[in-house]
């Protein structure tokens, strides 16, 4: 089967569409659509053009996957293995028969689950190829492009299994979430954050409603996300491109929400 997707944010599609047709996804002030218009393409072409996955252990039982060269968004996949099944996060908006080889010799997996819609990648031909269900945020299922049996809609939070608890939080979507591996970092705890929280360059943490925009959140949303992570059991945090905070990440969210809330409400203008 030819699976079509849109080539700026590589998110599955129902089937063909034509240049006048835009994404929904892009077309929104989250995403942006190319200055050149809305392009299609179709996974058999990124792969006759030359895009491949590559994989590589981020940490013990954390392994990435990044196509190369980029495809869309060009997010990093995060694949967790546990001893009762494993979780794809964030799926690539690539699949290629050596990347689910590779994927299914880790085991089994249990979920597969994007932290937010510019995320979903193919996630329905991965769903297909790996025999496993996509969890999709009850709050951002109407982002969903292509429908199918293996999308399973949740809320609030979803054990997928003892050490793998998902938790929404909201912020950049509304059913923006988050992934927490207890096994991680040694079992000092990781999250898996997506760009809900966005592990920045020098260490510390943004919160934004567009990244590539720029357009931040609230003082209050930001606060507020901070809040639901002092809940959560963690030391460090992944992004959704390869960001890390190593250590004392709970304690460095929290720092970055207070900051972020400071310069929101004008606490800081007279330095300007």
């Amino acid at each position: 089967m030819t699976i079509h997707l849109c080539a700026t944010c590589a998110v599955e599609t129902e089937g063909a569409r034509s240049p006048d047709q835009v994404c929904p996804i892009c077309n929104d002030e989250r995403q942006y659509l190319p200055k050149g218009g809305q392009r299609w393409t179709t996974v058999e072409q990124l792969i006759r053009d030359g895009h491949v996955l590559e994989w590589f252990e981020v940490e013990p039982d954390l392994i990435g996957l990044v196509s190369k060269p980029g495809v869309g968004i060009g997010q990093q996949t995060l694949l967790v293995r546990t001893d009762e099944g494993n979780l794809l996060w964030d799926p690539p908006g690539l699949i290629t028969d050596e990347a689910v080889d590779h994927v299914r010799r880790q085991g089994p997996v249990v979920a597969i689950a994007a932290s937010h819609p510019h995320m979903f990648g193919v996630q329905l031909a991965w769903a297909e190829a790996l025999n496993a269900p996509v969890l999709v945020n009850r709050a951002d299922a109407e982002w969903v492009q292509r429908q199918g049996a293996a999308i399973e809609l949740w809320s609030g939070q979803r054990r997928l299994t003892s050490s793998i608890t998902l938790h929404t939080l909201g912020g950049h979507f509304p059913g923006s979430c988050v992934a927490v591996w207890s096994g991680g970092a040694g079992g000092r705890g990781v999250l898996l954050a997506g760009d809900t929280i966005f592990a920045n360059p020098d260490g510390t943490a943004s919160f934004m409603r567009s990244y590539p925009n720029r357009i931040p959140l609230s003082a209050a949303v930001v606060q507020r996300l901070a809040d639901a992570t002092d809940g959560l059991t963690f030391d460090r945090l992944y992004n959704n491109f390869g960001g890390i905070i190593d250590a004392d990440a709970r304690a460095v969210v929290r720092f970055s929400a207070d900051r972020h809330a400071a310069w929101v409400r004008g606490d800081h203008d007279d330095l300007t």
